[in-house]
């Protein structure tokens, strides 16, 4: 037997004994899993230290870099955005419908747990306390498996948190992480049909990608982002600069980072000079259509030729791809063509054109007039997220506690039969 279904088997059972556990020990759980990384902060840091020594020494870029790093503030987020889940109101038990049937049977439909959880991520070890929180929010196992770049913060800061739990009153293999870092063990775990109920995959379109072409059990599809801002004729020129600096540079190692910036031609002439300079100033290296390199070298930024890859292309660096398009039609033809549904955003203060970007463009997220930046579970006020639906079943866009859950029917009767 290998990790991955030996740890699986441990988590199913670890379900059945949750389901007899009532809202106050999970929300317990929880307050001592915070004040357990608070507690630990020292040691989880030692560990993070060696994961990133060890990623620099492989010449690591550095938005995965930033993405792996720890430091007292980020594990002190970590703690606060447990101690946000425990403070959500209850989902497990909420009705979601209920009436009284022709024959006389009460029927209700109330929120249950899925399961077991399992999350495959990459160097993302701040993953490890949201997911785990969420999923004792609900009443689920979870089954973790960081990558190899994250694994002694992963593994560290699941220990603590697998051992707070319990001093809580949950069963020990409530939380689980997999130590093994081969593919064999994520393919394992992607198999285990009967033991996992949900895979969740976090990181590049890689990783998101042969998750879902191979799993076995249901899988929901998170998280690449090919975010695009689109300037229109009617853009307020006040949020221009100020909303595509934010969202291409203030953390572009992140799926809600815009990476493709489009341009009404009408007013290209008038933005672009004062964007390009922006974007060149922070580094941001360009990619650009005809019209706008034109008039980078007018002003001698340095920039180069778009291709058609750079239209679907998740950078993840400081890059962008800028493209001039003809008018709102195209704007949207464009994105829904090359966007990956996560977070897509027109500048405007024209009321009728923002309706028709709303409705037409096909993304979890649509902004008018903010950055990208935004699309996140803590900033939508669901506290942590288990990470960001790309797709349209079961949930899209961040996920919080209540995308955990899944429904079931109690039907109350008075010894009725069917005819």
């Amino acid at each position: 037997m290998g990790e991955a279904r030996e740890k699986a088997e441990a988590a199913r059972a670890a379900v059945a004994e949750m389901a007899g556990v009532n809202a106050d020990v999970r929300i317990a759980a929880l307050h001592a899993m915070a004040a357990a990384l608070l507690a630990h902060t020292e040691e989880i840091l030692e560990a993070n230290a060696a994961d990133m020594a060890a990623a620099r020494e492989k010449g690591t870029s550095a938005s995965l870099l930033d993405r792996l790093e720890l430091s007292e503030a980020r594990v002190a987020s970590m703690a606060q955005g447990l101690e946000e889940v425990a403070a959500q109101p209850e989902v497990l038990g909420e009705v979601v419908e209920g009436r009284r049937l022709y024959n006389g049977l009460s029927l209700t439909k109330v929120r249950v747990p899925l399961g077991v959880v399992a999350i495959v991520y990459e160097a993302r070890p701040n993953v490890t306390a949201d997911a785990a929180g969420l999923c004792i929010k609900t009443g689920n196992a979870c089954i973790l498996r960081g990558g190899s770049m994250a694994q002694r913060s992963c593994l560290a800061i699941s220990g603590v948190l697998a051992d707070a739990a319990a001093s809580a009153g949950l069963p020990r293999n409530c939380i689980q992480s997999i130590e093994d870092t081969s593919h064999d063990a994520t393919n394992e775990l992607m198999s285990l049909i009967g033991l996992v109920d949900v895979l969740i995959p976090r990181g590049g379109a890689g990783l998101i990608r042969h998750c879902v072409e191979n799993a076995k059990v249901p899988v929901i599809e998170t998280g690449s982002g090919n975010c695009h801002i689109y300037i229109n004729e009617a853009a307020n020129p006040a949020y221009v600069i100020p909303i595509i600096i934010n969202a291409k540079t203030q953390r572009p190692g992140v799926c809600n980072a815009a990476e493709s910036l489009l341009v009404d031609e009408i007013v290209a002439d008038d933005f672009l000079p004062d964007v390009l300079r922006a974007l060149a100033e922070h580094g941001v290296k360009l990619h650009l259509d005809e019209h706008a390199l034109t008039i980078a070298k007018e002003l001698e930024i340095e920039a180069v030729p778009a291709t058609e890859e750079d239209w679907g292309k998740e950078y993840l660096e400081l890059e962008m791809s800028v493209k001039c398009v003809s008018g709102l039609d195209e704007a949207i033809a464009h994105i829904n063509r090359y966007n990956t549904g996560h977070s897509e955003c027109i500048i405007s203060d024209d009321a009728p054109s923002i309706e028709k970007f709303f409705n037409e463009v096909d993304a979890s997220t649509v902004y008018a007039n903010a950055s990208t930046r935004f699309t996140d579970g803590g900033q939508f006020g669901l506290g942590a997220e288990i990470g960001i639906s790309t797709q349209k079943l079961h949930a899209r866009g961040p996920m919080g506690a209540q995308a955990l859950t899944t429904t079931k029917y109690l039907v109350r009767g008075a010894g009725q039969v069917r005819a």
